[in-house]
C-alpha cells in the first residue's frame, strides 16, 4: 500500500461513525468544560456532561466522580443509552487543594491526583473499546501549563497535569493503527470564574510573565480542542497543543 493509499483510511474509518457524533466532557458544567460543550453542540454533536456535584441544564447531565471506576462505567451507559455510542472524550476533569509541599497532606495529593490523573485513566479506558469497535475516536486530555513550568504550591496539580501526558501518548501509540488519536491541550491563564477571584498581585504577576499580554479565554481552548476531535485532526496523535499565550515556549 502506498503513501496516497494510506491518506484515504481516516476518511473510510471516519464513514463507520454516524453524524451528529456522540462527545462526553467531564467537568463540562463550566469554565472550559462547558465552553467545550458548547463548542462541539454548535458543530452539531451530542454532547454529555459529566460533573462530580454541579449540572447544566443546556446538555444532558450526568453526576459522577471520575476517581470512582464503577460511577465512569455507569454514567458512560447512561449516556450511550441515552445518546449513543461515544467516540468523543473530553477529559477535562479536576480539582486544586494548592499549599507548598512541606505542608500538603497526604489526601491533598491523593485527590488531585485521583480527580485529574486517575479518572482521566478511568474515562479513557471506558470510551476506548467503543471507539475501537468504531474504528474512529478522539481522546483529548486537558492539562496546563504548569505540567511543563511548575507552579509553587502546586505540586500535586502540577503532576497530575504532567503525567497526563504519560498517558496521553501511551494512548496514542497503543491505539493509533484503530483510528484514534489521544491528544493533550496545555491552556495557560485562562479567564474563569476561579481565577476571576484571585488577587489583583497575582493577576499582574501573572500577565507580566505571559508573551501574548492577556488571559485567554475559555473559547480560544475550545476551539483547539474541538479542531483536535476534527478529521482534519486525524494525522495529529501524542501531541500537546498549548493555548497558554506563550507563557509555556521552551519548556
Amino acid at each position: 500500500m502506498g503513501v496516497g493509499d494510506r491518506a484515504l483510511g481516516p476518511s473510510r474509518e471516519r464513514s463507520i461513525v454516524s453524524d451528529p457524533r456522540t462527545v462526553v466532557v467531564t467537568g463540562g458544567t463550566r469554565g472550559i468544560g462547558l465552553a467545550c460543550a458548547r463548542a462541539f453542540a454548535g458543530n452539531g454533536d451530542r454532547v454529555a456532561v459529566l460533573a462530580r456535584s454541579t449540572t447544566t441544564d443546556e446538555f444532558p447531565s450526568f453526576t459522577c466522580d471520575v476517581a470512582n471506576a464503577d460511577a465512569v462505567d455507569d454514567a458512560f451507559a447512561k449516556v450511550e443509552a441515552e445518546l449513543g455510542r461515544v467516540t468523543i472524550v473530553v477529559s477535562n476533569a479536576g480539582i486544586a487543594r494548592d499549599t507548598l509541599l512541606v505542608r500538603m497532606k497526604d489526601d491533598e495529593w491523593r485527590d488531585v491526583i485521583d480527580a485529574s490523573l486517575t479518572g482521566a485513566f478511568h474515562v479513557a479506558r471506558r470510551a476506548v473499546p467503543g471507539m475501537m469497535k468504531a474504528r474512529w475516536g478522539r481522546l483529548i486530555f486537558v492539562s496546563s501549563v504548569a505540567a511543563h513550568l511548575g507552579t509553587p504550591g502546586q505540586a500535586n496539580y502540577a503532576a497530575a497535569k504532567a503525567g497526563l501526558v504519560g498517558l496521553a501518548r501511551s494512548v496514542a501509540r497503543e491505539y493509533a493503527g484503530r483510528g484514534i488519536t489521544a491528544n493533550v491541550v496545555a491552556p495557560g491563564p485562562i479567564d474563569t470564574d476561579m481565577t476571576g477571584e484571585l488577587d489583583d498581585k497575582w493577576r499582574e504577576q501573572t500577565l507580566a510573565a505571559v508573551p501574548a499580554g492577556r488571559f485567554g479565554t475559555v473559547e480560544e481552548v475550545a476551539a483547539t480542542v474541538r479542531f483536535l476531535a476534527s478529521d482534519e485532526a486525524a494525522y495529529i496523535t501524542g501531541a500537546v497543543v498549548p493555548v497558554d499565550g506563550g507563557l509555556g515556549m521552551g519548556a
